[in-house]
Order: structure tokens, then sequence, then C-alpha cells
């Protein structure tokens, strides 16, 4: 069993059968009174997001996990399937599941899956990723100040803020937690 209090982004947790992956917390603590624990969780077999408060104290239930490096291989629109380095099985994931992050997958990819009792149920990226530009705006001349950016599309259909200066055909790279240009790659 985890308290509620050790709740952070990131840890995966038991509740009603379900796994959740807490995607943000708040610790909540009136003048009077218990303080309350609210936690905005994504269910890791449904892709849901429920929001839950809990009073300071609970416990929920803690889970075993196991992770594999695995490769992306393709996806068939449905389910997009990746294979263990180690052992070449292959494993199906629901794109309902991988939500975002189904658009920084390239083919060929190394990933980290995530593995509940023989179970994939979530992926792990890399923390940046180069992708290529295959449509972008054209800049306009004279719009040379400070910060000027303009939106950007990527090989796996990603948009992406950039600066004026990126061009289809460059390669930039991209943080896969936030989904911001971090640089121009080639």
């Amino acid at each position: 069993m985890i308290d509620v209090n050790d709740l952070r982004k990131g840890v995966i947790f038991e509740l009603d059968g379900n796994l959740y992956r807490v995607l943000d917390y708040h610790h909540h603590k009136p003048g009077r009174g218990k303080a309350t624990i609210r936690v905005k969780a994504r269910n890791l077999r449904s892709g849901a997001i429920i929001d839950r408060t809990f009073p300071s104290g609970n416990q929920v239930q803690d889970v075993q996990l196991d992770h594999h490096n695995a490769q992306y291989l393709y996806t068939d629109g449905e389910y997009y399937h990746f294979m263990d380095n180690e052992t070449f099985e292959q494993f199906a994931i629901p794109a309902s599941v991988l939500g975002e992050a189904a658009k920084f997958l390239k083919d060929g990819m190394e990933v980290k899956l995530t593995f509940y009792k023989g179970e994939p149920l979530d992926v792990e990226l890399p923390i940046t990723v180069d992708m290529e530009v295959v449509q972008a705006e054209v800049a306009v001349r004279g719009d040379t100040a400070t910060g000027v950016t303009k939106k950007v599309v990527t090989e796996t259909g990603l948009e992406v803020q950039v600066p004026a200066f990126v061009k289809q055909g460059d390669v930039i790279r991209v943080d896969t937690r936030t989904g911001a240009y971090v640089t121009r790659v080639g």
C-alpha cells in the first residue's frame, strides 16, 4: 500500500481494479479540518482521465511493474506494435492508451515498455526525438523580431511551434515531455 501523500506525477497505482498514472497532484490544506489530496490520473488500460480527491492518510494499492527495452515497429491505425529487444516477442498497445505519445513514435525508435503481470501498459519515450519537418509556413520578410515563431508539421503529424528560420525538409529536435522545439539538427 502507498499513502496518498506519496502520490506524485508519474507514480502508478491501483484503484478499484484499474491502474492509473498520476498526471497532476495537489495537496490542499484548508484552515480547519483534514488536508485533501487532489489527483488527476490516466487509466493505463482505457486512456480515460479521472479527477479524484482523497482525504489525507488514505492509502491506495502500490503495483509491481516490469520494464523492457523495445523497438517501435509500426501502427495499423488502431494498435501500435513493438518488439522486445531481448526476446523478440511482439506486443500491441491500443492508440487510446498511448494518447499524445503516439505522435512522437518513429519507425525503429528505441523505447521502454512498462508491463504489469505480462500486459504492456505504457511507453516511456526518450527525452528528445529528431523529426523531419514536412510542412512549414513561409516566413515573411521583415518578421525578425525576437521570439517570432510559426507552426510546422513533422513526419509523424505532430504540430510544433518553431522559430521563423525553420523550413520544410529541416530536421528538428523536439522534447517529448512538453512537445516543444529544442533545436534544429539539420
